[in-house]
């Protein structure tokens, strides 16, 4: 056992003495060392029930024969972090939370993780930490919120992001939004759409390094905390095989996983997780693979943002559970890789059955006959660009219309609060990449402001930054190379015309390339920007771009 390293023989008597100091009896230096990777804060509504998730977990691995060692990691709500500087902060804090976990497990010499995440950059964070070590590993999100219910209807955090935009837009009272704000999040967990933490705990479960019921079993629920004790039994199982993450994460796992994400219509950010996680595990990751498997797994799932479904519906209907085994029995997923359930996806899954075809859709009668997400190429993403299909309405999928330049999203949101878009404008949001923003801040408050004022569907945006998994409408992000890298982005004036073809999967500004070339010779140095300082600065000169997961090189 790993642990051996410092428990066994006579110069680890002092290592043995802090043990025995934390409480460790004779019997339990005789039996595998687990770590708890517990993310559990007081800040994050979604990892407010940790404690109870993680002595669950503690009661299983005990139960099996293992001795947990719980430690502390840390996570940030991406929704009080939104559209200020905070949302800096949000995707470099995964390489944080995974470097937190590596650092953790090695210098204490776990034989084995359980990791205990929920909200956004945390569950990526810890998947990365779990494929980097490669020691057995089990994933125990805390589960999805339920949803908010007010007046007959079911509402989410996204309904409150949107109600800004109709007060905005005069359609709803300050009344109106405090009603909307005070129901919107009843319970712990994750918030209750297929926004990008659940997207994530869904995947973790496809990906096989979480049990099934991962992604879908509710916060609140008693089976959440089975669930958990099932796990950290499980872990033990796994050690036991010597079953390693890199043997689960394959090539395959990952095509498994843009299976999942394309009928599911999960968040764009997975695009960028998923890349961060294949390179944790030496694999390729194109996006373009992205569209080809999209082009032959329909979008069974309609899940808010996209639709009126929320997390607790999949659940009911079935869970991801029912998804995998429908696109096993279709050979749309490789029912052959592995799972931490032991044996492989297509045994974990065999007992499940969709209970709602309303819910979870047939193959023959998907909402789209594509996946939820596309990834666009021109010249103005020439290393591509992200938009959640499934979410952008019919009439916006083909679009062309005049730029509404804006070098911040700070000053795209005073002109959308203002009422200064322009009927068929595409709002182009630059200097919000990895390294421009920094940290590639999500715009959720901008796309939200648009719908909730009913501009989503005339009206298109498209940014160097990134999105929310709440986000939607006609928003293409993660425009690849960013502005600060000499994106073609950065080259765009007010008025020049963007085509957008999703279904062509094309995104052109159309601009001849001389007048680019001259725009380009002709542009300014770049202004002095502020002084950043701590982990902002050593992230700016370390972080790839979007196309490779911004992931730190």
């Amino acid at each position: 056992m790993r642990s051996d390293e410092i428990k066994r023989g006579v110069a680890r008597a002092p290592h043995r003495a802090l043990l025995r100091a934390l409480g460790v009896t004779d019997a339990e230096m005789e039996r595998p060392f687990i770590g708890i990777a517990n993310s559990f804060s007081e800040v994050v509504p979604g990892h407010m029930h940790l404690r109870s998730i993680v002595e669950a977990v503690k009661a299983g691995v005990r139960s099996a024969g293992g001795v947990p060692f719980e430690f502390g990691v840390m996570g940030i709500c991406d929704g009080i972090a939104m559209n200020h500087e905070g949302m800096h902060f949000s995707l470099p804090s995964r390489e944080l939370i995974a470097d937190t976990v590596e650092s953790m497990t090695l210098a204490h010499a776990f034989d084995a993780l359980v990791l205990v995440p929920c909200c956004d950059k945390i569950v990526p964070g810890m998947l990365m930490a779990a494929v980097r070590l490669n020691v057995p590993a089990v994933m125990v999100g805390g589960g999805p919120m339920l949803a908010g219910r007010l007046d007959g209807r079911t509402i989410d955090l996204n309904s409150v992001f949107e109600a800004v935009g109709q007060v905005q837009a005069g359609t709803l009272d300050e009344a109106g939004l405090k009603a909307i704000e005070c129901a919107a999040c009843p319970t712990c967990g994750s918030c209750s759409g297929m926004f990008t933490a659940n997207s994530m705990n869904c995947l973790a479960e496809v990906v096989g390094l979480a049990l099934p019921g991962n992604g879908t079993i509710p916060a609140p629920y008693s089976e959440r905390l089975r669930f958990a004790k099932d796990s950290g039994a499980a872990v033990m199982d796994v050690l036991a095989a010597d079953l390693k993450p890199r043997d689960i994460l394959t090539d395959a796992a990952v095509g498994n996983a843009l299976a999942a994400d394309a009928s599911l219509g999960c968040s764009t950010n997975t695009v960028l997780h998923l890349a961060a996680i294949a390179t944790e595990a030496g694999l390729d990751f194109s996006l373009s693979r992205i569209n080809d498997v999209a082009s032959r797994v329909p979008h069974l799932c309609k899940i808010a943002p996209s639709g009126a479904h929320h997390m607790e519906d999949l659940y009911r209907a079935g869970g991801i559970q029912a998804v995998m085994k429908r696109l096993v029995d279709a050979g749309l997923m490789d029912g052959g890789a592995l799972s931490v359930a032991g044996g492989t996806i297509a045994a974990a899954v065999a007992g499940a059955r969709v209970i709602d075809d309303d819910v979870i859709r047939p193959l023959e009668k998907p909402y789209h006959a594509t996946g939820g997400l596309a990834v666009l190429f021109g010249n103005l993403a020439p290393a591509g660009a992200v938009v959640k299909e499934g979410a952008v309405a019919d009439e916006m999928l083909r679009h062309s219309g005049s730029a509404q330049v804006f070098d911040s999203e700070r000053a795209a949101v005073a002109a959308i609060a203002d009422g200064a878009i322009r009927s068929g404008s595409v709002i182009v949001i630059r200097n919000e990449g990895p390294k421009g923003a920094p940290g590639m801040p999500e715009m959720l408050s901008a796309t939200s402001m648009l719908a909730g004022q009913g501009r989503d569907r005339d009206v298109a945006l498209i940014t160097d930054g990134r999105f929310s998994g709440a986000t939607r409408g006609a928003a293409i992000g993660h425009v690849a190379p960013e502005a600060q890298a000499g994106g073609v982005i950065g080259l765009i004036e007010d008025g020049d015309t963007i085509v957008i073809d999703i279904p062509a999967r094309t995104l052109t500004l159309d601009v001849e390339a001389a007048v680019l070339e001259r725009r380009r010779a002709a542009q300014p140095a770049a202004a002095p920007r502020p002084e950043l300082t701590g982990y902002l600065a050593r992230y700016v000169k370390l972080v790839s771009g979007a196309e490779k997961g911004a992931v730190l090189q």
